[in-house]
């Protein structure tokens, strides 16, 4: 544990910034994994899943959480599979 106030800080805010990175982190993926399980089965609402989960791809990367190249490799890897099932 730091003995220097700021350090002090800077661990709680660290930590505090963890956990909510972690949960917008897990909600990109479940949202990632519903849309590719939508693109497998050819679902009806396969173009809603997939428009959620670019949604929430954007939002990660405009917060810092993915890289702005990370997340146009996997909206585009969502979108070419899907434009796959489709044909």
């Amino acid at each position: 544990m730091p003995n220097i106030k700021s350090a002090k800080k800077r661990v709680l805010v660290n930590a505090a910034n963890y956990e909510r990175n972690k949960a917008y982190r897990s909600g990109l993926r479940t949202a990632i994994k519903k849309a590719n399980v939508a693109i497998e089965s050819g679902a009806a609402d396969m173009d809603v899943a997939v428009k959620v989960a670019v949604k929430k791809i954007d939002q990660a990367t405009a917060k810092g959480i993915l890289h702005k190249n990370t997340a146009g490799r996997k909206k585009s890897a969502l979108v070419s599979s899907m434009n796959k099932a489709k044909a």
